[in-house]
């Protein structure tokens, strides 16, 4: 249970990360070089990998993990509101 919770919180930080990149922030102009390599998509990777070792772990003896990576999914939920609207 805790892998497809984890998941669906995967599938929901994929979309708030990509309208933000979308969004044209002038606060992503501030980001270093390196981010804007590959039109910023080495951030997608970033959370790729984030969610990636959150489903092994859980897979592997580590189910309370879920309440980290929803934690970490409220905290992206909440930036990408801030920004998205905004408030930023």
């Amino acid at each position: 249970m805790a892998i497809v919770i984890i998941f669906f919180l995967g599938i929901g930080n994929f979309a708030l990360h990509k309208a933000v990149l979308e969004s044209g922030h002038p606060l992503l102009g501030q980001m270093p070089w390196f981010v804007h390599m590959l039109g910023g998509r080495i951030t997608m990777v970033t959370e790729f990998l984030v969610l990636l070792a959150a489903l092994l772990l859980a897979a592997n003896g580590w189910p309370a993990l879920v309440w980290a990576y929803a934690i970490y999914s409220v905290l992206n939920l909440v930036s990408a509101w801030l920004i998205l609207s905004g408030r930023l």
